[in-house]
C-alpha cells in the first residue's frame, strides 16, 4: 500500500466513510480536502451495474459540461478547403489533411481532441492506432466526425467532456477544478449524472448505478447519495 502523507490523512479523517453525502455537501467537502498547491481537478466516478463486455451494454458518450472543465483544450480539425477555415475562425489550435496526418505520424501530437469531417476519416483511419489508444480518434458517436466542424470546435473549447465506462463499468468524468464555486461544480455534476441514467442500457440488469464517489487530484474520494436525482443543489 502505498504510504501518505500527514496533510492526506487528516484529509481522510474529516470524511465519513459510512455516510452517502448530498451533492452540495460532497462538493463542499471535496473543496475543503483539495490542499496541494495547485489548482485540483475534481473528478466523478460513478460505478454502473453494467458489463461492458457486451456491446449493448457499453457506456459511451460526450456532453458540454454547463460551467466547462476549467482545462484549457487543444483542439485538432482534419479538413480541407471551406471545412478548414470554419474550424480555424472558430478557434481550432491545429488544422489540416495530409501534412496533419504525417505531422502524427511523425509523434507530433500537440492536441488534447480531434474532430474530423466525414470524408477525411480514410486518411485519418492509417493513424487509427496512434490515436485510438491515447482517445483522440474522432468517433460519430461522440459527435467529433462531422461537418459542423465549428460548433464542435467551439464545444470542446467550452468544456465538452467525454465519458466511457471502463472494464470494470467506471466512468471517471473531471466536473471542475477545485477554484471553481460549489454552485458551479454541483450543476456541472448534475449534468453528467442526468446523461449517464439518460443513457442506460436497455440490456442493463439490476441496479444501474452501483456507487458515486467525488474527489479532487490529491484528495480522497467522498461518497454520494446517488438516488438524488433532482435538486441537486439542495
Amino acid at each position: 500500500m502505498p504510504k501518505h502523507g500527514k496533510n492526506y490523512n487528516a484529509n481522510v479523517a474529516k470524511v465519513d466513510s459510512a455516510k452517502l453525502y448530498a451533492p452540495k455537501e460532497a462538493m463542499e467537502l471535496v473543496k475543503e480536502l483539495a490542499t496541494a498547491k495547485f489548482d485540483e481537478t475534481v473528478e466523478v466516478s460513478i460505478r454502473l451495474g453494467v458489463d461492458t463486455r457486451k456491446a449493448d451494454q457499453n457506456v459511451r458518450g460526450s456532453i458540454s459540461l454547463p460551467h466547462g472543465t476549467g482545462k484549457s483544450v487543444r483542439v485538432a480539425v482534419f479538413a480541407e478547403g471551406e471545412k478548414a477555415r470554419e474550424a480555424e475562425e472558430a478557434g481550432a489550435d491545429v488544422v489540416g489533411s495530409d501534412e496533419l496526418v504525417a505531422q502524427i505520424q511523425s509523434g507530433e501530437i500537440n492536441f488534447d481532441a480531434a474532430i474530423a469531417t466525414p470524408n477525411m476519416m480514410a486518411k485519418v483511419g492509417r493513424i487509427g492506432k496512434i490515436l485510438g489508444p491515447r482517445g483522440l480518434m474522432p468517433n460519430p458517436k461522440l459527435g467529433t466526425v462531422t461537418m459542423d466542424v465549428a460548433k464542435m470546435v467551439s464545444e470542446l473549447k467550452a468544456g465538452r467532456v467525454e465519458y466511457r465506462a471502463d472494464r470494470y463499468g467506471i466512468c471517471h468524468v473531471p466536473v471542475g477544478k477545485a477554484s471553481f464555486e460549489v454552485e458551479k461544480l454541483v450543476e456541472n455534476y448534475a449534468a453528467l449524472y442526468t446523461e449517464i441514467l439518460r443513457v442506460k442500457p436497455a440490456s442493463a440488469k439490476g441496479k444501474y448505478v452501483k456507487s458515486v464517489a467525488v474527489s479532487s487530484t490529491m484528495g480522497p474520494g467522498v461518497k454520494v447519495d446517488g438516488s438524488v436525482t433532482r435538486d441537486f443543489l439542495a
